[in-house]
């Protein structure tokens, strides 16, 4: 089939190389437009476009995908189907039926679960046991089209959001080529979700990382893994944000107080509302990240001190 590709960031990457090396025939790729990043802002391409460029596919940066010159060119490129990963715009009902298969779209929840932009770090945050991906028919409503076909990954007790979607990315990549050789062999059927089991899934703000030291421990590990590496889990140590890595509850430690620290020769602890938690690592505003037991010991930890 001929095969136009939708996303932009680096965890569509691993899709859109297993869709150019499929035999289906990649005609050009869809992003966002270049953006400002790093310290000068100066504009950048995002990784799919990166990806295409070096590979000599044509790259797209619509504005808006409902713009005449888009759709212009979607048509004159005459796809059979348009499968998407992370692509981050609305793709509205002119473009969504240029494609005589539609566009596909691989989320990584099993749907219905975890509709919406952050699938991942809701079920990481969540405490969910398994998860994994989808490839659905992308249609106007939010994630909700009707399934072409699924995985599954369990939710190991240390990922972090990261680690997470990275190992999804890889495995959803063989998914969506699988769904397209069915769709390309008249194989293929999408079956309706499910009305029972719907969650969403904004994307995580700053004010949802920070960390609340009254939660529970498995409450403070689940908010800071599923922070990690976005936002970022944060809290405040005398008035000024520190910012927080994966931490490790602690059955048998000493009883503290929600936000408490407690500097050991070779850890540093903080108090939940049930046991402490290990700090892993901490980054204080302007420093680098580095082990807590070296930010303690810059920074003098006082008994009685907590994070806020």
């Amino acid at each position: 089939m001929r095969v136009i590709f939708a996303g932009t960031p680096a965890v569509a990457v691993p899709a859109l190389a297993a869709v150019a090396a499929s035999g289906h025939d990649l005609v050009a790729v869809v992003t966002r437009p270049d953006a400002p990043a790093g310290r000068g802002r100066g504009l950048s391409r995002s990784p799919v476009g990166e990806w295409a460029d070096a590979q000599g596919v044509e790259v797209l940066t619509p504005a808006r995908p409902r713009d005449p010159e888009f759709l212009d060119r979607l048509r004159e490129l005459a796809p059979d189907c348009v499968p998407v990963v992370a692509y981050g715009a609305l793709v509205p009902p002119a473009a969504l039926e240029i494609p005589r298969h539609g566009w596909i779209n691989l989320h990584f929840s099993l749907l219905p679960a975890w509709r919406g932009a952050a699938p991942v770090q809701h079920a990481v945050l969540h405490g969910d046991e398994l998860t994994g991906a989808s490839v659905f028919q992308l249609e106007q409503g939010l994630d909700t089209g009707p399934v072409y076909g699924t995985l599954t990954d369990e939710i190991r007790a240390t990922d972090t959001s990261g680690d997470l979607l990275e190992r999804l990315a890889e495995s959803g990549a063989g998914l969506l080529v699988a769904v397209l050789d069915a769709i390309a062999a008249g194989t293929a059927r999408a079956e309706p979700q499910p009305a029972d089991g719907v969650s969403l899934a904004p994307k995580l703000t700053v004010d949802d990382a920070r960390v609340r030291w009254s939660d529970p421990a498995f409450a403070v590990d689940r908010r800071l893994r599923a922070c990690t590496p976005a936002p970022g889990g944060w809290t405040t140590f005398r008035g000024e944000r520190v910012k927080l890595g994966p931490v490790v509850p602690v059955p048998d430690g000493p009883e503290l107080k929600p936000g408490e620290l407690l500097v050991e020769k070779s850890r540093v602890l903080a108090g939940t509302a049930t046991v402490p938690v290990r700090l892993g690592e901490v980054r204080a505003a302007g420093k680098r990240a580095m082990g807590a037991t070296d930010w303690a010991r810059g920074v003098r930890v006082g008994t009685g001190e907590d994070f806020a």
